[in-house]
């Protein structure tokens, strides 16, 4: 039976509340979770019952019982992993999306939120200096926006050579080699192992991890048949972009199609002052990056770019008798994204950028640039501490002179609570890594961070 808007005003007020009160929590609030996941299973688990509970109080239930769980990952004192939080005018169109429930596959289906996502399209090439022209689809994150490119890269290289991988599949097709640096985000050959493609072959890499340019040219010279390229905007421990002109001029005289994996670091290309980072990568054919990580939208803000349009729809759509597709420029969405159904996810990432604005979006990339260069500076002037990266934008990477000391600072940092930094190992060594990635991590946090750092140094002594 159908409810009545008043039942879901009650319900969705609650849930307002219960959203605002987190919100509002944030800037005192410890950033770790107080309780564990088998912890928290405790007030969630068991048998299924079999009478069904009130709408609201369900909702006052999940708020009260989550929250001792919940990692304040929208606070600016979080620098784990590489996750943004949430801007206001993203997370109130996402609020949106759900209300609508509208399934953008197709245009003729939902056609606000096709024009919307066209338009958040539309922008971002213009924004990050892409190819005019190019298809731009939103997946559920970066993972499954360099799957998707790299589905892309697959059909039109074994197209090229003569193999129709969609009637044919894998099986007999041409050996197609696929080239990455030797750190790589793992998430790429994760895509690769999905395509069927297999583990990449490696090509050595810098101090910093970019990849080598004259390696790579040896290593295309040594083989033969087609090949895709995969290139990195952004190293998750250095923050170090390829060598972009040197490295797709490799690949492309020996045809090879070239992806970047810009995750957090495509997004560079909206600043002109970090141009050293990322000129030359509107050279390559297909890009990857995730909305939710510098941009600051909700989750499920994977965005692909492909500039060969000829090769994304088919190798991603499908046709059906029952849809109803048209003839058209524009393409459906789900001609770009692996997915029939799926949330507008696209409209979160236009209110993003509506929001701020082409300045505001430059100025929140430089300015978390920015706070990463404050806070590489302050502590390299702690003893005890190294700097282990060139900090060229929002990663960074300490040591605390042993592994053992490197990881007792670590623990302290994450059980004390007043900030969230991630513990990695690079270079053979066990590090701290620091990702400043938040729209509203600001001075004081940076603050409280080297006052923590501090701190944990001396109770590690």
């Amino acid at each position: 039976m159908w409810a009545d808007s008043g039942e879901y005003e009650r319900v969705l007020g609650r849930a307002a509340e219960h959203a605002k009160a987190w919100l509002q929590a944030l800037p005192a609030r410890q950033v770790r979770p107080s309780k564990t996941a088998d912890q928290v299973n405790s007030a969630f688990g068991g048998p299924l019952p079999a009478e069904g509970m009130d709408p609201e109080q369900l909702i006052d239930f999940l708020a009260r019982n989550a929250e001792p769980g919940l990692m304040a990952m929208q606070s600016g004192r979080f620098f784990g992993w590489v996750i943004g939080g949430t801007l206001p005018s993203a997370m109130a169109a996402d609020w949106l999306v759900s209300a609508w429930d509208q399934n953008t596959g197709l245009r003729f289906a939902s056609p606000a939120t096709a024009a919307i996502e066209q338009a958040a399209g539309q922008w971002l090439l213009e924004l990050l200096g892409l190819p005019e022209g190019s298809d731009v689809g939103f997946t559920t994150g970066a993972s499954m926006a360099n799957f998707t490119a790299l589905a892309a890269a697959r059909w039109r290289q074994l197209e090229a050579a003569g193999w129709d991988v969609n009637a044919n599949g894998l099986n007999g097709a041409p050996v197609l080699r696929v080239l990455a640096g030797a750190e790589r985000h793992e998430s790429l050959d994760m895509a690769l192992r999905f395509l069927g493609l297999g583990a990449p072959e490696v090509v050595p890499a810098d101090a910093q991890g970019r990849i080598e340019a004259a390696a790579l040219r040896r290593a295309l010279e040594s083989g033969k048949g087609p090949a895709i390229v995969c290139l990195q905007a952004g190293n998750i421990h250095s923050g170090a972009f390829d060598p972009f002109p040197e490295a797709i001029a490799a690949a492309k005289e020996h045809d090879a199609w070239v992806h970047v994996d810009g995750a957090f670091g495509l997004w560079a290309a909206a600043v002109p002052e970090l141009r050293p980072l990322w000129d030359g990568v509107a050279l390559a054919d297909s890009w990857g990056t995730d909305a939710h990580k510098t941009l600051n939208a909700p989750y499920d803000a994977g965005i692909v770019v492909v500039r060969d349009v000829a090769a994304l729809r088919p190798a991603i759509g499908m046709h059906a008798e029952y849809l109803p597709q048209e003839d058209h420029g524009p393409g459906d969405p789900m001609e770009k994204s692996p997915e029939l159904s799926r949330r507008a996810r696209g409209v979160p990432v236009w209110a993003a950028l509506r929001a701020l604005g082409a300045d505001g979006v430059r100025a929140l990339v430089a300015g978390r640039a920015a706070c990463t260069a404050d806070l590489a500076a302050r502590l390299a002037d702690v003893p005890g501490v190294e700097v282990l990266n060139d900090v060229v934008y929002t990663q960074l990477s300490l040591a605390f002179g042993s592994d053992a000391r490197t990881r007792a600072v670590t623990e302290y940092i994450m059980a004390d609570g007043r900030v969230w930094m991630s513990g990695s190992r690079w270079h053979g060594r066990d590090i701290l890594r620091v990702s400043v990635s938040n729209w509203s991590t600001d001075s004081d946090d940076i603050d409280t961070s080297v006052q923590t750092i501090r701190d944990a140094l001396a109770a590690t002594a």
